[in-house]
């Protein structure tokens, strides 16, 4: 603050008051000056904000991205990668969600790359998946390659990263906004970089994009003594709705959701916990209504293999797995099939995963759905349903922890928003 001290004498009042005066017109003069050469510059810049504070049109027309559910016509999606794929440490929280008898493997793989022959196979399956993707008219997408062997270090842990095989794992695709998850797992701290490349592409085509806060995955978010020793240990403490990951700070995987229009319907799981569905839920509202439904499962660790959206009022639905709410569902007329018993052989590796990867379809529209080639039960019902099958061998990349759902986020399809609960 300019402070003057009045002088008697009217000589020396004018002249303060003159210096004074072009003391503060040399001031607003520069600044003038300097703001006008900076918004010279700024509108000289490729990457100009708005001259006006108006918003832009909240779906653009020429957006590419818009999703609402998993049955509308398909017209662009992202297929993960396998290439570099490594082994995740053998952390309390990769325990929890794998099954005894792979134990022995992460302990002696974990922070190495999988097995390379069969790392090979699968990468030759994806790709052959894209080929016949784009075959049926979809734009395929897909993720940068990373080494995923590269140790990293934050203030709460370390660890080495995992892969960029599942992109329904960390996208969750609601209308034309993309969702990055914050994830659960250590080893996939860092497994959005894998995709950035992407949604800025589709940022800039109009999308919205937002990233979940990211856990600090300190040592509080681990129940360090979670107690699993068996099959029947994990059903009681699932049936008590005690996890791996506790209530310290919101974390979730986006295949713990699973969309149909308004209604998005998720489970609490070892790698989603009550606040990561919170945050969903305030975070969609009022446009989305966030239901959470529960299983008869030891192990839960993403829906799509336990409770299969395939379209408007029809619901894939484990046996093994019974859904606790399912009446929720009958009683809204839709139609609950119970899919048949998986055919995948008992001696075929599956580290990350259940048999169940065959009801872990891709719908393409109503009546197209991607299936496993190899799984001739579930064709046939599909067949009886009216729908046709596509037929892809991913036997091997299976080995990773997922089928076609998984290996995919269907960026765009064709439809609009709809209600089927109301």
């Amino acid at each position: 603050m300019l402070r003057v001290r009045c002088l008697r004498g009217g000589s020396r009042g004018a002249e303060a008051a003159h210096y004074i005066g072009s003391r503060l017109r040399g001031v607003f003069t520069g600044w003038v000056q300097r703001t006008f050469q900076s918004t010279q510059a700024a509108a000289a810049s490729q990457n100009t904000c708005a001259a006006d504070d108006k918003a832009t049109s909240p779906v653009p027309k020429d957006c590419l991205v818009c999703s609402y559910n998993e049955w509308d016509p398909l017209e662009e999606v992202i297929v993960g990668r396998a290439e570099n794929a490594c082994v995740p440490p053998f952390s309390v929280e990769v325990k929890a969600n794998t099954y005894e008898k792979y134990w022995g493997f992460y302990q002696k793989f974990g922070g190495h790359s999988f097995p390379k022959d069969h790392l090979k196979k699968a990468i030759a399956e994806i790709e052959e998946m894209c080929n016949i993707l784009k075959g049926e008219g979809v734009i395929v997408k897909r993720p940068d390659p990373i080494d995923w062997s590269v140790k990293y270090k934050t203030p709460d842990f370390e660890s080495t990263g995992m892969y960029a095989a599942m992109p329904r794992d960390i996208l969750l695709v609601v209308g034309n906004e993309i969702i990055e998850a914050p994830m659960a797992w250590r080893a996939r701290f860092f497994e959005y970089r894998a995709y950035r490349r992407l949604i800025k592409d589709y940022f800039n085509s109009g999308a919205k994009w937002t990233t979940a806060p990211k856990p600090t995955m300190a040592d509080e978010l681990y129940d360090q003594n979670y107690p699993i020793h068996s099959v029947e240990d994990r059903h009681k403490l699932a049936a008590q709705g005690k996890f791996v990951t506790t209530e310290f700070e919101p974390c979730f995987d986006a295949a713990d959701f699973i969309r149909a229009g308004r209604d998005i319907f998720v489970q609490r799981s070892q790698v989603t916990n009550c606040m990561g569905i919170e945050w969903m839920r305030r975070h969609l509202a009022p446009d989305y209504r966030v239901h959470v439904i529960s299983f008869k499962d030891p192990n839960p660790m993403h829906i799509d293999a336990t409770f299969n959206i395939i379209g408007p009022g029809l619901v894939l639905s484990n046996p093994d797995r019974p859904c606790h709410q399912i009446e929720l569902f009958k009683k809204a007329g839709w139609t609950v099939i119970q899919p048949p018993v998986p055919l995948i052989p008992d001696d075929h590796p599956l580290w990350m995963s259940s048999k169940w990867l065959s009801m872990n379809v891709l719908m393409l529209d109503e009546k197209r759905v991607m299936v496993d080639a190899n799984e001739t039960s579930i064709q046939k019902m599909f067949e009886k349903l009216g729908i046709s099958t596509i037929k892809v061998n991913i036997r091997h990349a299976n080995s990773l922890g997922g089928g076609f759902h998984c290996w995919t986020c269907d960026i765009r399809r064709r439809g609009t928003l709809q209600s089927y609960f109301d």
